[in-house]
């Protein structure tokens, strides 16, 4: 089964695109992507009239002078010649909302986009587009070597919902031989001494309950032998804790569902997945999501 044909890759015009299109063009395959579409979104493409007055002979950049920079990009950092692709430049005063209807129009299956570190910028596009993308989002990070995952980190709560990304991770796993590791946080509850039992015995009572919740959930897959880490939540922020789980174990990549409360809100992010999102600069994480799902609501979204 084929997840992501249709990919969408934000670009800025700088330094980030030339990181984000040789990585892209790594992941194609294994994301099992046939057509990629390059988008570049602007408040004003034009020169102010005051720069304008002072220098002349200054030419604003055209659409089609940027879609030239981004196409000779893909040549230069050898795209994948078997993947269809399209650039197209977009004006608008709201880049996130031009960009999103852009992924609804084109249907896209993932959208892809930068996560910088030492380069400038603030990554509020970025934030924003995986915060409301109507599909799934890969956020690929400005430092992390160019290679594919061989250890994935799944983050799961044995809901329905989890099963969709469990399934895909087990493909990814198996093209790539990477090995899949399933993390569960669980919480000891308000009022546990009221049973009589210490926090470390009542500790003790939830994870056995997660690792039977777990065979559960695991006893519908292929990979039923897997062993899933159980992290008791000390209170910290829920993102801090997976992202030193995840070094620790030395993680490539981060993959989780998103899930609203009800399958209208699906298009909008869980509590966990919007921390990572703002945590999280350092490993690439995929955010599943279930198109069929979120489309109603996005409709919705852009009628208000």
């Amino acid at each position: 089964m084929k997840y992501f044909s249709k990919a969408m890759v934000g670009l800025d015009l700088t330094e980030m695109d030339d990181i984000l299109i040789k990585k892209v063009a790594v992941f194609a395959k294994f994301l099992g992507i046939e057509k990629c579409y390059f988008v570049h979104v602007s408040k004003n493409l034009e020169i102010p009239q005051e720069i304008l007055s002072q220098y002349p002979d200054l030419v604003a950049p055209t659409d089609e002078s940027i879609e030239a920079i981004i196409n000779n990009k893909l040549k230069e950092h050898s795209f994948p010649a078997e993947v269809e692709t399209e650039v197209f430049v977009e004006e608008g005063s709201h880049p996130l909302d031009t960009f999103l209807r852009w992924a609804k129009l084109k249907d896209a299956d993932v959208i892809i986009m930068g996560r910088k570190e030492d380069l400038p910028g603030h990554g509020v596009l970025a934030d924003g587009v995986a915060k409301k993308a109507p599909c799934s989002i890969l956020l690929l990070q400005e430092k992390r070597m160019v290679k594919l995952p061989k250890k994935i980190l799944m983050l799961t709560d044995f809901s329905s919902h989890n099963h969709m990304f469990y399934e895909f991770g087990e493909q990814i796993a198996t093209n790539v031989n990477a090995e899949l590791v399933p993390m569960h946080v669980f919480d000891v509850p308000h009022g546990y001494s009221k049973t009589g039992k210490s926090f470390e015995e009542f500790s003790e009572i939830m994870k056995e309950n997660a690792k039977k919740d777990f065979k559960r959930f695991v006893s519908k897959h292929e990979k039923t032998d897997l062993e899933c880490e159980m992290v008791l939540n000390d209170g910290r922020n829920i993102a801090v804790q997976i992202t030193e789980f995840a070094k620790k174990i030395d993680a490539d990549l981060i993959l989780l569902g998103s899930r609203g409360r009800t399958k209208s809100a699906a298009i909008l992010l869980g509590s966990t997945a919007e921390k990572l999102i703002s945590y999280n600069k350092l490993l690439p994480m995929l955010i599943f999501k279930k198109k069929g799902e979120t489309m109603g609501f996005f409709d919705a979204l852009f009628k208000i």
